[in-house]
């Protein structure tokens, strides 16, 4: 079984938001560090990182597409 990222329909993570002191939110994803974003508002912050997040995943994907070796096979685990 391989993950494909369109076909996951719905997981969590935990992020990290912090009220910057010149204005706005900051907002990072503990579980891809990669996954990092700013707002507004803490609603528009964390919409923001959603889409990080999304952007992430399929930078890993296309990663690991382009590196596994013919005998490599991908599997979905559930934590």
């Amino acid at each position: 079984m391989r993950l494909l990222i369109g076909h996951v329909q719905s997981f969590y993570v935990t992020v990290a938001l912090k009220k910057e002191v010149t204005g706005g939110y900051s907002v990072r994803c503990v579980e891809l560090p990669a996954a990092i974003s700013q707002g507004e508002t803490e609603e528009e912050a964390v919409r923001n990182v959603r889409e990080a997040i999304e952007l992430v995943l399929e930078e890993l994907e296309a990663r690991a597409q382009a590196q596994k070796p013919d005998k490599l096979e991908l599997v979905t685990v559930s934590v």
